[in-house]
């Protein structure tokens, strides 16, 4: 039986060589290639598409192919992916936006009750990953990417007529909630989008290729974050006089954070049905699922994956909440920036999406476990830095480490999105050198894990900004039960001010993470004296 832990390791820290597969399978993962290790058939021309743009034959790591007719199906319907994922990821985090100029409509929240109202689309956006990967073998990449766009109608719908409507500003505290409750989590539509476009897409890429162009379509629909962050705040004062937005609170209209996607979300749907394809060999059955279940390298990347997207999407739904409710002093002297929170906040989300395909980018070149095993520690050190600057009351120092954090957990996605095809592209031909089977066919089939486990790490992936939420949330109900307690106004922001670093706990428990995902990329795929107990594949 093969040494997997040696394999692994080996495949997850290749950096530019060329080894023959039946020399040495190892150097195959996380490391560029230029030629393929399976030989496969040329084919010049790809069969035009038939009745509903299925594409039959789709062989992209065929040089020949790939040049001629499949590198430019792939942009094409790599460009419309990003477009659709990218108007996702806005809708998903606009409640980012919403909870903190609630009290400019006259709704009022406590912080814990803020945190829910976050909370819920990032946990409904989680939980609908996992089936939203299985839609793309079942309706096919092109419809599946129709309706998940056409979905969004339904929150910005909503956010338009009934959040600002004088309807729900007549109900109790409680009504008010639940209602505003419901709104949020219909976001979490947007969050689902994700994994089936990011599963759909590792199908239409050559695995020297996929890295990058898995890369690129994640940077472009978390972009989105940024693109919401920046823009609806700027939006919803449409139309409200620079001095009356200067003022702690002022008139905002929340319709328009609604209204301003309708649009755009008629264009992605459109435009995915009008134009994108759908692979035959991505209809993958069941059992692909089930056998990347099965194995453990999936849930060592899912967890790896909760310390990088896990960070990036949890902070970009916290981390306006987290520094209006930190730093009150600072806001205080700087009216622009305490109403222009949400848009300070996509400073952080513009930055790790930019370095998503970097990070994928950099594992074509060393590794993916190397970028990974740096990202993690580093994260570490700047969460510590980050502790240092709420202690300290210094919100330079507090907000730089985030920037880095956000910056790092970029780098991580991308690290860790490539190696996933690169691990089950070498368990593939592992599977075919061992059991004889044809290699081609096993390719095939290993491919189509890998889009699964894409699935399944996304939607994991995804549940770590949830338990961020969470974490800092419980970290604030202390102070939040005195706030409430309080009698006036006055006290209230007594209260709150004396207990701003209220964080520091949570921000604790997110350094002991990343330090253990660090520990777990060393044990698992770096260090070369691990036993074979190390790896369950």
């Amino acid at each position: 039986m093969r040494d997997w832990t040696t394999t692994i390791h080996r495949a997850a820290t290749a950096g530019t060589q060329k080894s023959s597969f039946l020399i040495d399978m190892s150097t195959v993962i996380d490391a560029p290639t230029t030629a393929d290790a399976l030989d496969s058939p040329t084919i010049a021309t790809v069969d035009p598409p038939r009745r509903g743009h299925w594409i039959d034959r789709w062989e992209p790591d065929d040089e020949q192919f790939w040049g001629e007719t499949g590198q430019k199906i792939a942009k094409r319907n790599l460009a419309l992916s990003i477009f659709a994922e990218h108007i996702g990821f806005s809708v998903w985090v606009i409640w980012t936006i919403i909870v903190i100029n609630l009290a400019n409509i006259g709704i009022t929240m406590s912080l814990s009750e803020q945190f829910m109202l976050t909370l819920v689309p990032n946990l409904i956006g989680s939980i609908l990953r996992i089936p939203y990967t299985f839609a793309v073998p079942r309706f096919g990449g092109r419809a599946w990417t129709t309706i998940s766009a056409s979905l969004l109608f339904i929150p910005a719908v909503l956010l338009a007529v009934v959040v600002p409507s004088g309807w729900l500003a007549h109900q109790s505290h409680s009504g008010q909630f639940w209602v505003l409750f419901l709104c949020a989590a219909t976001a979490g539509l947007g969050g689902g989008n994700f994994s089936s476009s990011m599963a759909n897409i590792s199908f239409f890429y050559p695995e020297k290729k996929k890295g990058f162009a898995l890369g690129l379509n994640a940077a472009g629909g978390n972009l989105g974050v940024a693109v919401a962050q920046l823009f609806v705040p700027l939006v919803i004062i449409i139309g409200v006089a620079s001095k009356a937005v200067k003022l702690p609170k002022h008139q905002v209209h929340l319709a328009y954070a609604g209204l301003m996607w309708l649009p755009l979300i008629a264009i992605a749907s459109i435009g995915a049905w009008v134009f994108m394809d759908s692979l035959t060999q991505a209809k993958a059955d069941t059992k692909s699922y089930v056998m990347a279940l099965r194995n453990g390298q999936t849930w060592i990347m899912s967890v790896l994956y909760i310390g990088t997207f896990g960070s990036f999407i949890g902070f970009s739904f916290a981390l306006p909440l987290v520094i209006k409710n930190t730093f009150p002093e600072f806001l205080a002297g700087h009216p622009f920036i305490a109403t222009y929170l949400a848009g300070l906040g996509f400073v952080g989300a513009l930055i790790g999406s930019l370095s998503r395909p970097v990070g994928g980018w950099l594992s074509d070149q060393v590794g993916g476990a190397r970028v990974t095993l740096v990202v993690f520690i580093g994260m570490a050190v700047f969460t510590a830095a980050a502790i240092v600057g709420v202690e300290n009351r210094s919100f330079a120092l507090f907000f730089g480490s985030y920037m880095v954090i956000f910056f790092l957990s970029g780098l991580g996605n991308g690290s860790t999105y490539k190696m996933i095809p690169s691990i089950f592209a070498l368990l593939g031909r592992t599977h075919a050198a061992e059991t004889g089977a044809e290699p081609a066919a096993a390719a095939v089939e290993y491919k189509r894990r890998a889009a699964a486990v894409i699935g399944i790490a996304g939607a994991i992936g995804a549940f770590g900004g949830v338990l961020i939420q969470v974490a800092l949330r419980q970290a604030s109900l202390n102070v939040s039960a005195l706030v409430k307690a309080a009698k006036t106004p006055a006290a209230k922001v007594s209260v709150a001010a004396a207990h701003s670093n209220w964080s520091v706990p949570a921000l604790w428990v997110f350094f002991v993470c990343y330090l253990g995902f660090a520990a777990i990329t060393w044990v698992v795929y770096l260090n070369k004296k691990a036993g074979s107990a190390n790896v369950v594949v």
